[in-house]
């Protein structure tokens, strides 16, 4: 089991790290943000230990990263680090990823059982928690997989994540903009609107016209088909 830290603090990034070899982890850590982003796309890890306040950045915007990513299903736990005790802290790191949210100063035993706890519960979830399912289409969020009438379909990363928000709001009209800012606009960058229709008309020739109906003046809606 692969365990990434990142933590600013030295000494409590050594400690930790120490306790969590000793646990049998096999442990990268890291300092900063950028090094924990590098860490996290080379050694892909099974779980992060993530301080919320770094000098380089925000770990709740590293959290939701990970999570866009990663898909809905979070197959990557998180267990996030604050020295704030605050509850909106923890809405916050929950609400953008966290599975579970610790505050300093901790108990290193406390936070041992609290990962094992969150693996646990990662390891327990049935196969069909990571799959999503609307008439003839079916999406593996752990394999970035999708089938449509038992055909896999090659999907970009975009195209994927396009058809999760879709199926995720089955027969729900959504507007443009909120197509936009979750699927692309992940850091706050303005995205063409053409660029939403041209993944839709890819999606419509992948799938089948008759799935994704577009809402004049208002946006798109996904149909479940029987």
């Amino acid at each position: 089991m692969k365990l990434l830290i990142i933590e600013d603090d030295t000494g409590l990034n050594r400690g930790i790290s120490f306790a969590m070899e000793q646990e049998g982890y096999e442990v990268v850590s890291a300092r900063t943000l950028r090094e924990g982003e590098t860490l996290f796309e080379k050694e892909k890890p099974d779980a992060i230990i993530l301080d919320l306040n770094l000098p380089d950045g925000d770990g709740l915007d590293f959290c939701k990263k990970v999570r866009q990513r990663s898909g809905a299903a979070g197959e990557t736990a998180i267990l996030m680090l604050t020295a704030r005790d605050l509850e909106t802290d923890e809405i916050m790191g929950l609400t953008n990823g966290a599975d579970d949210y610790i505050t300093k100063p901790f108990s290193v035993s406390v936070l041992k059982i609290r990962l094992q706890n969150i693996l646990r519960r990662k390891a327990d979830s049935p196969e069909e928690e990571y799959k999503i399912t609307s008439g003839d289409v079916t999406l593996d969020l752990r394999t970035f997989r999708a089938f449509c009438q038992g055909e896999e379909l090659d999907l970009s990363m975009t195209e994927f994540r396009l058809l999760q928000f879709f199926m995720e709001n089955k027969n729900r009209a959504l507007l443009k903009e909120q197509i936009l800012q979750r699927v692309w606009d992940v850091d706050g960058n303005y995205v063409e609107e053409n660029t939403l229709s041209v993944n839709i008309s890819r999606l419509r020739r992948k799938l089948g016209s008759d799935h994704i109906r577009t809402i004049q003046g208002i946006g798109y809606l996904w149909e479940e088909k029987a």
